[in-house]
């Protein structure tokens, strides 16, 4: 498919010349040309309904999205992937490279922050979290202190974010 005129094309020798083989070998299967024609601006709208009224409710029970979040740092920067499942397949990817020097702690933190602020903005009452981060994980839950002061940060408002959700719970993945 494609937005230029046929005459366009064939203009160019090169390009009509290897038009011409390709037009010879896949002579024997049918293919027809089909202009791709306008997009409307309606498809998008559509689209952010649809996405949005899949996150509400399913059948009056609360879906639950499922975050899976994975951060690394080194010397060279940090790097983070979300991932984020929702309802109907619906499939999130991001992957974010950060611009300041970071611990594998802090590059958890920020990354499950990233994933919980895209579930709140998709409209996810319920988010179930998956790291394979034991010490954020152990904060987040109770079970560890954070006892650096931006640990302490990070962990305070990862607590704001939870309350936005009606359920919140952060599982390890090793």
């Amino acid at each position: 498919m494609t937005n230029l005129s046929i005459h366009n094309v064939l203009q160019n020798l090169d390009v009509a010349g290897r038009m011409v083989c390709w037009a010879i070998e896949l002579s024997e299967f049918d293919v027809q040309y089909e202009s791709k024609g306008p997009i409307k601006g309606q498809v998008y709208a559509d689209f952010v309904v649809e996405l949005s009224s899949a996150a509400t409710h399913q059948e009056g029970a609360l879906f639950r999205w499922v975050l899976s979040i994975d951060g690394s740092s080194n010397q060279q920067g940090s790097w983070a992937g979300v991932i984020l499942e929702g309802p109907n397949r619906l499939l999130i990817e991001q992957a974010l490279r950060f611009a300041f020097k970071a611990s594998n702690n802090q590059v958890e933190y920020e990354t499950l922050i990233a994933g919980m602020l895209l579930a709140k903005e998709m409209g996810a009452k319920g988010l179930l979290a998956k790291s394979d981060s034991l010490l954020v994980i152990g904060q987040v839950t109770g079970e560890d202190q954070a006892k650096e002061p931006q640990m302490a940060a990070y962990l305070e408002y990862v607590q704001i974010l939870r309350e936005t959700f009606e359920v919140f719970e952060l599982v390890h993945v090793p």
